[in-house]
C-alpha cells in the first residue's frame, strides 16, 4: 500500500522537475509575473533558479524513495 506522504513527495518532486526545465527553457522576461525571478527588462534565463528547483526535485524524490520502503517488524 502507498503511503499518502509519499505519493505528495513524488508529485511535488515531478513539478519541481518541470519548473527546473521551464526555468532554463524561458528568460526572465518571459516568466508568468506570479513566478519568482520575473523581470520585464531582464533577458537573461534563471540558471540559479532552475538549480535550487533541480535540488528541492531531487530531495523530494529521495524522501520519497526512503519512505516507501516496508516497515521493519
Amino acid at each position: 500500500m502507498t503511503k499518502p506522504l509519499v505519493l505528495v513527495a513524488a508529485v511535488l518532486g515531478v513539478v519541481f522537475l518541470g519548473l527546473t526545465v521551464y526555468y532554463f527553457m524561458t528568460p526572465a522576461n518571459a516568466l508568468p509575473s506570479f513566478f519568482p525571478g520575473y523581470s520585464a527588462d531582464v533577458t537573461r534565463h534563471h540558471t540559479t533558479h532552475a538549480i535550487v528547483a533541480l535540488v528541492v526535485a531531487v530531495v523530494l524524490f529521495v524522501f520519497a524513495w526512503f519512505q516507501s520502503k516496508p516497515a521493519k517488524a
